[in-house]
């Protein structure tokens, strides 16, 4: 049963740390729905989860990191590099608030805004965002990430400190929502989402390690854990690709009836 658990919590990160409907969300009220659960420490398996879906989106855009990281230091840079270098500053300023708002805020949050109702809120909230987005005429989503400028950066990561705050938001779908509003086409504004979420999940991933390694971890834990882990990292993986092909020919709008729908159930399960 310990291995069935485990790999369920493993699908539910995969898909839902990149598809649009909230990852910690849908954790929250898996715990929920699961509260008698102890097949390990709580803080030894986020860790898990963190690196399958860092091991997911690594594997996915290992080209585009190895670009973006090496046109930060290339000294002699063609055309083509210093673009690159662009996009890199780019993205270091879409990573800078929510890096911050994650280092001084997440002891608050975990202590006062990991609930249902919250998360069944937010879900509602942010899928009429989706919709309301969507409204606006088709033909102003036509940057592609090239054409960003640092204003857009910065926008979509001020954005994005909603889902840091609030649980049920969605990182992706807020930052997928952001980029739309700044004009990038939809399938652009996920793709400069998941690329930003890298160092965010690894800095994520670090300090939860870092407890871990306070507390400590039983051997016999690790199996479990590397259940986790690997459904995390392939679901996740499929998870990206199947929204990138989506968002290239079709809308937010199924994402938001979903939220909505989550959001009302929980809403008379919970209350």
């Amino acid at each position: 049963m310990d291995n069935i658990i485990a790999v369920i919590f493993g699908i539910v990160q995969g898909l839902t740390e990149f598809m649009p409907v909230s990852s910690s969300g849908h954790l929250i009220l898996l715990h929920e729905l699961l509260p008698g659960f102890s097949f390990t420490d709580p803080i030894a398996f986020d860790v898990a989860l963190h690196l399958g879906t860092l091991a997911a989106v690594i594997s996915f855009f290992w080209k585009d990191v190895i670009r973006y990281v090496l046109a930060i230091f290339r000294i002699d840079k063609t055309p083509a590099q210093q673009e690159d270098r662009r996009l890199s500053l780019l993205m270091i300023i879409g990573i800078i608030p929510a890096a911050v708002a994650g280092l001084f805020l997440e002891d608050i949050i975990d202590m006062y805004l990991r609930s249902p109702l919250i998360v069944a809120v937010m879900l509602i909230v942010v899928a009429i965002l989706f919709l309301v987005v969507e409204r606006v005429d088709k033909s102003r989503f036509t940057k592609q990430m090239e054409q960003m400028t640092w204003k857009s950066a910065l926008f979509i990561g001020l954005m994005q400190i909603f889902s840091i705050l609030l649980p049920g938001t969605s990182r992706s779908g807020i930052t997928i929502v952001a980029g739309m509003m700044t004009k990038l086409k939809r399938d652009q504004a996920a793709r400069f989402s998941f690329l930003i979420s890298i160092p965010l999940i690894f800095g994520a991933g670090l300090k939860k390690l870092i407890d871990l390694a306070i507390v400590g971890l039983q051997p016999e834990q690790i199996p479990v854990l590397l259940l986790g882990t690997v459904a995390s990292a392939i679901v996740g993986y499929f998870a990206i690709s199947i929204l990138l092909q989506y968002l290239e020919r079709r809308t937010l709008k199924a994402f938001a009836f979903y939220r909505i729908a989550l959001g009302i159930l929980v809403l008379i399960v919970f209350i």
